[in-house]
């Protein structure tokens, strides 16, 4: 019995972390040559203020990677 519970735990969590979104961070984004507004709308797609201030900081990095 507890096998079987032990086994179906570990599967159950495989499936779960299998079947989360990536997460992206600004310097990532910019590296892939994904546009700042699109990894923003990919990390935060309910949220509109966090996705103002994610892409705000995504172009700040950009552009220090820019060297400009």
């Amino acid at each position: 019995m507890f096998k079987k519970m032990l086994l179906a735990a570990i599967a159950a969590g495989l499936v779960s972390a299998a079947t989360l979104p990536l997460q992206i961070g600004p310097a990532e984004a910019s590296l892939r040559g994904l546009p700042c507004k699109e990894a923003a709308k990919m990390k935060y797609p309910g949220d509109r203020k966090m996705r103002h201030a994610w892409k705000k900081l995504c172009k700040a990095n950009w552009a220090l990677h820019q060297g400009g």
